[in-house]
């Protein structure tokens, strides 16, 4: 499930026409005005919220939800009563405890709530949302830009419902929803069934090292060409004369792409610090994980084919060592050395070819 979207559309001068059409293209959760009659044209597939800049309009026709200052306008639920076709929510500002203190009762009881708050820590926001772990309601953070935006989503594990983000040029948007919608993926991941291996001489790998702890049954997707990958598994499970790095996946070689955010892929040698790659269990669940480093090292490889029910070919280079493994149904773990025709992988298959990472739809023969 992706996390909730809501556009600023409050003070934008040259861009709000543009900001609004492309917050109705990427389908939005909500846009944000002061202004009953700036919602009034946005179509149903957005949900129209009013903060309203001053007193509360009395009539609301057309608005779905209304944020408001108890102080100012009232409480919530008492003005539900009076507005029954409209959501009621609060603005909360934290500045310090007793703000925070609000901000967490906002969080358990209110439909809606949303918050802002003044210092860049997140401990705050930790705060608001272990206080509201289970709640029935939706929370709203303001953001400042993308980069906080991804932030919020992640904070607890939980993140955020939804960021409110007041956009300063076309793209935001777009952006604002990849990263929402990059929270969580689900890949339908395959059946490969292995045809053949061969000793391929040496060659350069990579160890992908991240900045988190894989699961048992978590790796990342590798492969030769752009529409077959395997999955590889991470360093999770003991191995007889080495510890456990349950943070690293022994990837493959050098030329091999890798599954990213986005939809993209990366060449497993242009992957550096920072970069970001898609963590995939074997459910095909998968989440975006942060690269802390990459170790390139001369290896001897060996290489994998495998075939696809529906006949795709699957390619994997790999290091030539009984330690380095890959995933079969079920969470088998396999060592590369010794898979032997017959044996049955965990895969996916992309349906797009690849430009510099992207999908695309072109004439692409991998061999």
């Amino acid at each position: 499930m992706s996390k909730l979207c809501w556009i600023d559309v409050r003070g934008l001068a040259g861009i709000r026409a543009a900001v609004v059409e492309e917050a109705i293209h990427q389908r939005v959760d909500a846009v944000v005005a002061d202004s009953v009659a700036d919602l009034a044209e946005l179509p149903p597939t957005i949900r129209k919220v009013l903060v309203p800049a001053g007193e509360l309009p009395s009539d609301l026709t057309g608005v779905d939800v209304v944020i408001v200052d108890p102080q100012v306008h009232g409480h919530p639920a008492e003005l539900a009563g009076r507005h029954p076709d409209v959501e009621f929510g609060r603005y909360v500002e934290i500045v310090d405890a007793p703000t925070l203190d609000l901000a967490c009762a906002a969080a358990r009881t209110d439909r809606w709530c949303l918050l802002h708050f003044k210092d860049p820590t997140k401990i705050p926001l930790e705060i608001v949302i272990a206080a509201s772990a289970g709640a029935n309601g939706s929370m709203i953070t303001t953001v400042a830009d993308i980069e906080e935006a991804e932030i919020v989503f992640g904070v607890l594990e939980h993140g955020s419902d939804g960021v409110l983000l007041a956009p300063t040029e076309v793209g935001q948007t777009t952006a604002l929803a990849r990263a929402a919608t990059d929270q969580v993926q689900h890949l339908d991941l395959v059946e490969l069934e292995v045809v053949r291996t061969a000793h391929v001489g040496m060659g350069e790998r990579a160890c992908v090292d991240t900045c988190t702890y894989f699961g048992k049954d978590e790796g990342i997707l590798v492969g030769s060409h752009s529409k077959g990958m395997v999955l590889c598994v991470s360093e999770t499970h003991p191995l007889p004369y080495m510890p456990t790095r349950p943070f690293r996946v022994n990837a493959g070689a050098i030329h091999s792409y890798t599954l990213s955010v986005g939809g993209r892929t990366n060449y497993l040698s242009e992957l550096m610090a920072g970069s970001k790659v898609l963590a995939v269990d074997v459910k095909g669940r998968a989440r975006a994980v942060t690269v802390g480093r990459v170790k390139i090292e001369s290896r001897p490889l060996i290489s994998v084919d495998a075939v696809a029910a529906d006949g795709t070919e699957v390619n994997l280079i790999l290091q030539d060592d009984w330690h380095v493994r890959v995933l079969g149904p079920g969470g088998a773990v396999l060592n590369s050395t010794e898979l032997r025709p017959g044996d049955r992988l965990l895969g996916y298959l992309p349906v797009a070819d690849r430009h510099v990472g992207h999908p695309i739809s072109e004439f692409c023969l991998e061999k």
